[in-house]
This record gives C-alpha cells, sequence and structure tokens, in this order.
C-alpha cells in the first residue's frame, strides 16, 4: 500500500514530518470500514477508533469481533535516511542506504535546465518544488500555447516533467524523460525521474495512468536479484518494475488503477506455483496522499479492504502474504510530500502463528531477510529473519 503510513518515526522532525499519522490522522476525521484489515491486526500498531460494522467475508466469519487477529503483527522502521519510494521499496528487498538521494528544494541548476531544453528542443516551465497536480493547474494553460515541458520537484529526490497528451505525445515524454535519467539520474544521483502525463482543458486538467518512473538501478544485490538467480519467477505489478529498474524481474505488470492491481495479483496467484509476487498500489500516495484528499484516502482503503477480504481465501496452504507500505504520506497536513513513518507489517497464510508479535523492526531488510531464508535464498546483507517468530 504506497503511502500507508502509521507515525511518525523518532527523527521524523528532521523532514518537517512530526505529528504526521497517515491512518490514524485519517481515522480522527472519517470512521473507516474495514474490517478485513482490522481482523488481520492493524489496530495494533495503528489507532483505528470504533468500528462502524464488521462485515462477514469468506475469510473472516459475519459477527468477527475487530479484535481477532488472523494475522502476525508489527511495525516497520525505516533505517536508511529519506521517504520516497525508492528508498523504502530497495531497504524491502535487503538495500540500506547510508545517505539519502540528493534533493533539490529550489530546483535545478540553469546548466542542468539548459541542457535538457537543448536536447529536448523544448523550452522549460517551473522549475521549482511543487504539487504536481497544483503546478499542471498554475502552468498547464502557457504549457498548452508554448509547448514548453513543465519541470518540477518536490521534498523526494525527483525531477518530474509534466506534459499535455495531445501537445507532446507519450512516448516522446518518455524520451525527454531518458535524456534527463543521463543529466540529473546519472549525473547528480537523483533518485528517480518521473513522467506525469496529463489531459484536459485549463481548470479542469487531469494526470492520465502513463505515468512512468525511470529509477536509479539498485546499487547492491537484492532479494529479486537472488530469486530470480534461483530460477523462481518475480512478478512485479504496478510501478515495482520501474522502481528496480526492471532489474531482478521476470515478469512485470503495469496498471492504472489499485483495483486493477489486486485483480493482477489474483491473476499471478493463479498463475504462479512457486515464486514472488511483488505489487504496489499506487492510488493511495498519487491520488490521495499528494492531493491531500482525506475522504478519497480513507474509501480507497475501503476499496482495498474489500478486495483482500476477496484474496484471502485464494491462499493456498503454504503461501504467504504481506500487507506493509513503503512510508508515509498524511494527507491531514499541509504538506503534499511524503512522510517520515512507520509501516505496518501484517503477514497471514495457513502457516502463520496468528497474532504472534513482531514488535517493532528497526528496518525494513528484515521483511526482505525473512522472505530470502523462505526462498532458500539467503542471507541478504541487511536485516534480521523473523521466520521463526511466525511459523506455528
Amino acid at each position: 500500500m504506497d503511502g500507508i503510513g502509521i507515525g511518525e518515526l523518532p527523527d521524523a522532525s528532521r523532514y518537517g514530518d512530526q505529528d504526521s499519522n497517515t491512518v490514524g490522522n485519517i481515522v480522527r476525521r472519517v470512521p473507516l470500514t474495514i474490517p478485513t484489515l482490522r481482523a488481520l491486526g492493524l489496530g495494533r500498531v495503528a489507532p483505528l477508533g470504533e468500528a462502524k460494522s464488521v462485515l462477514g467475508t469468506a475469510a473472516i466469519s459475519a459477527g468477527s469481533p475487530v479484535n481477532v487477529v488472523a494475522a502476525a503483527v508489527g511495525r516497520m522502521a525505516e533505517a536508511s535516511p529519506g521517504k520516497d519510494s525508492v528508498t523504502g521499496h530497495w531497504e524491502m528487498m535487503g538495500i540500506v542506504l547510508d545517505r539519502p538521494f540528493p534533493v533539490f528544494p529550489n530546483g535545478f541548476s540553469a546548466e542542468i535546465i539548459e541542457a535538457f531544453s537543448r536536447a529536448t528542443r523544448r523550452d522549460v516551465l517551473g522549475n521549482k518544488a511543487a504539487s504536481g497536480t497544483q503546478i499542471i493547474d498554475e502552468l498547464g494553460p502557457e504549457h498548452l500555447r508554448t509547448g514548453a515541458l513543465i519541470v518540477y520537484t518536490s521534498a523526494d529526490s525527483v525531477f518530474q516533467i509534466a506534459a499535455h497528451e495531445q501537445v507532446v505525445p507519450v512516448p516522446e515524454l518518455y524520451r525527454a524523460c531518458e535524456i534527463a535519467y543521463k543529466l540529473v539520474a546519472e549525473g547528480l544521483g537523483v533518485g528517480r525521474v518521473i513522467a506525469r502525463p496529463f489531459v484536459g482543458t485549463p481548470g479542469h486538467f487531469m494526470r492520465t495512468a502513463n505515468r512512468r518512473d525511470f529509477a536509479l538501478k539498485p546499487p547492491a544485490e537484492t532479494l529479486l536479484d537472488r530469486v530470480t538467480a534461483a530460477s523462481l519467477p518475480v512478478v512485479a505489478i504496478g510501478k515495482i518494475e520501474d522502481l528496480f529498474a526492471a532489474r531482478g524481474i521476470t515478469q512485470a505488470v503495469h496498471t492504472t488503477s489499485d483495483d486493477e492491481g489486486m485483480t493482477e495479483v489474483e491473476h499471478a496467484m493463479a498463475q504462479v506455483d512457486r515464486g514472488f509476487i511483488f505489487a504496489n498500489l499506487v492510488d493511495f500516495d498519487t491520488q490521495y496522499g499528494h492531493r491531500n484528499d482525506v475522504d478519497g484516502y480513507a474509501r480507497n482503503l475501503e476499496r482495498f479492504d474489500v478486495r483482500l477480504s476477496r484474496l484471502l481465501p485464494q491462499l493456498r496452504g503454504n503461501d504467504l502474504l504481506v500487507v506493509t507500505a513503503d512510508h508515509g504520506n498524511d494527507p491531514t497536513t499541509p504538506s503534499t510530500d511524503h512522510s517520515r513513518e512507520y509501516v505496518p507489517l501484517l503477514v497471514t497464510g495457513r502457516q502463520v502463528r496468528a497474532g504472534a508479535d513482531l514488535g517493532t523492526r528497526s528496518t525494513f531488510a528484515d521483511l526482505g531477510q525473512t522472505l530470502a531464508e523462505i526462498f532458500g535464498v539467503g542471507p541478504l546483507a541487511h536485516g534480521t529473519s523473523f521466520l521463526h517468530e511466525i511459523t506455528t
């Protein structure tokens, strides 16, 4: 669940994220009907308040009390500095960074922008830190008139390029991102270049599902590399392929919504006998977190909860399902950026000891180390396996 934080980390104030609590602050404003996540124990690590109702599902019988825990439960702290998607996903797969990716709160240098403009043969608008939706509202009309590319960044290490699909065709936008990648990713160590295509008219612009991330290659071996080297399939759903620069992946499926992402998870579960299915549900983050849409965030959690209730009965006897996140993105704070938070760790399956307390893990890499032990491809360089804590 991209951006589902459950409370500020001890160093959150260094990032301007004191008092951030994505789930907790949403619950304070909008009551949530999430019986499946409650039954899996989310309420043990996040303040969920009183349940509005408990719905019967194939996995959780009707009328079950919300304190029934059908999973091992804990929370994870991020050991790496930073709070972006690349850092979080890499750490889950065994890479702990010793320094953060560079950020550019005042925009990129004139030299970089000039080189980018020359190579793309288009002028540049923006070049500042901004909300993605706000900057296309602000600069979109001028972009339509001039064809200049909208360049912006955020609190994360990103170089983002927005363009209207009828002004700059998507393939051309991707080529512009490849140019920017050489300049700022390979040249400056920026974590990601992101294509942000949009459509519509002034006052009614809308970003499309043709977003694409161009991330740095992981600097060391990841769990994905180990699993594919063992001739096991790794199915990447959503933006996972982009975050790992397509490395260590045998099959990639890009999606246009979280609902489609869950459908692809179900398809992969039906097709893969033994292997690793890694899905990112990005709507929490892009559609609701960055837009400070509290109600939309809450409704998306409820939609995910319904889909999760459908998925749980499909788990086979030796399957393991993990529900977690890569960072926070509290929609109730003035910031529209990610937040430095703990993330939930919900682990379920027929061989999992229900109710096991996984406590507070000191690094996301504990998850990767546990999966490495399960697949017999460990140990990884970082993390402590909790496999012995969850097995029956």
